[in-house]
């Protein structure tokens, strides 16, 4: 099948991983990325991850997991060369995706008015932590630190305990998928009307979207989102032991409900209403937590599941991942014999399917600078000039 993003160059100026993902986003779906990286200081991801020894040589699975079908160049901005270079690649390109701190390139001639003057159809986005206005705009942050500025850690944990973070970087995740879909957006707003534009997107602001619901209750009652761990309103949605594992219920609605009080025979405990749910939580929360206790997780699955009511045990990730369910998805890309010392790297690919079009991965990650000569060659530098670059730092 084609791919959808055939024939879209984008220059990839980002680091860690927000910005690297929403570049990786856009690398699934076809268009041809090209990471660039400083030569004295490459992507910090490149040295973390579960891999020691990857670490070191620069490839840590922090990195691996999303640089998949993307070329690598190095490339000092801080240098005459390097920032004209930049400039000519701007030229081929269709994106530029940047992660800097709020008016850093513009420092260097590198901002969205000086390139956007070079190509007028260049989308150019932005990702930061606080983003380009605002009295924190030149503030840096990680996930963990918009985490609590958000309000998320203070309303994650169990009930006056400390504030606890999500255990996957659940802010820098959703903020690179939220800057791919805000390009995706760019790039048909380009198709219709010829012209580029600035894509700005704030890791606080993406935060804040993922707490609409407690956002906008809060300000609608002044009912501020208190730590509740795994406790709801209803108390058929919950995690209750059972004999040798945790269990996680999720009967929301008023139909999944009566089913989970029928299967458990306890149709007394059925409500018309949800207010009344909310009233009968103790009694309900009782109930369950001694039925639960009685069998399996497994039974309780097979039992739950059959009558329709969403359940899970709560497992570990090797659990999941050797779960069949998740082997047929193909969400998962594992690399073969042609990739190297890399074979058996296994990489997500993207949380989605398009029915006409390919979304996957068919190039292993690459060292830094591995594209130097290709990509330089190609804007029509020689291969003299590219080795005056490297002896000078600028590549």
């Amino acid at each position: 099948m084609p791919k959808v993003l055939e024939g879209v160059r984008v220059l990839d100026l980002t680091h860690v991983l927000a910005g690297p993902f929403a570049s990786y986003q856009l690398a699934v779906l076809g268009a041809e990325v090209i990471k660039i990286e400083a030569p004295d200081e490459p992507d910090q991801a490149r040295f973390q991850g579960s891999d020691h020894e990857l670490n070191d040589e620069g490839m840590g699975t922090a990195f691996l997991s999303q640089s998949s079908n993307k070329q690598s160049i190095t490339l000092n901005l801080k240098t005459d060369a390097g920032r004209q270079i930049l400039r000519q690649l701007v030229k081929t390109a269709d994106i530029l995706i940047e992660n800097y701190r709020p008016g850093a390139l513009d420092a260097l001639g590198l901002g969205y008015p000086d390139l956007s003057a070079l190509k007028p159809e260049l989308i150019y986005c932005s990702i930061s932590a606080f983003g380009s206005t605002g009295p924190k705009r030149e503030l840096t942050a990680y996930d963990g630190v918009i985490q609590a500025y958000s309000g998320m850690m203070a309303m994650t944990g169990e009930a006056g305990s400390s504030p606890v973070k999500c255990g996957a970087p659940v802010v820098d995740y959703a903020t690179g998928t939220t800057a791919a879909a805000a390009i995706l957006a760019a790039l048909l707003h380009r198709k219709n009307h010829g012209r580029g534009q600035f894509v700005e997107v704030a890791m606080s602001d993406v935060a804040m979207i993922l707490c609409s619901s407690h956002l906008t209750g809060y300000l609608w009652n002044g009912s501020h989102p208190e730590q509740k761990g795994n406790r709801y309103p209803f108390a058929t949605i919950g995690c209750y032991q059972a004999a040798d594992a945790p269990l996680m219920i999720s009967a929301s609605n008023l139909r999944q409900q009566r089913r989970l009080w029928e299967v458990l025979g306890r149709p007394d405990l059925i409500k018309e209403n949800n207010r009344d749910r909310i009233r009968g939580h103790a009694a309900e929360a009782k109930a369950l937590k001694e039925i639960i206790a009685t069998e399996s997780v497994e039974h309780w699955e097979r039992v739950l599941q059959g009558a329709r009511v969403p359940a899970s045990r709560v497992q570990r990730m090797e659990a999941m991942l050797a779960d069949e369910h998740v082997n047929s998805r193909g969400v998962l890309h594992r690399f073969g014999e042609d990739a190297g010392a890399l074979k058996g790297l296994t990489v997500p690919v993207a949380g989605f399917r398009l029915s006409a079009c390919d979304v996957g991965v068919n190039a292993i990650p690459q060292a830094a600078g591995a594209q130097n000569k290709q990509v330089l060659n190609h804007l029509g530098y020689s291969d003299s000039e590219i080795e005056r670059f490297r002896a000078s730092g600028v590549v």
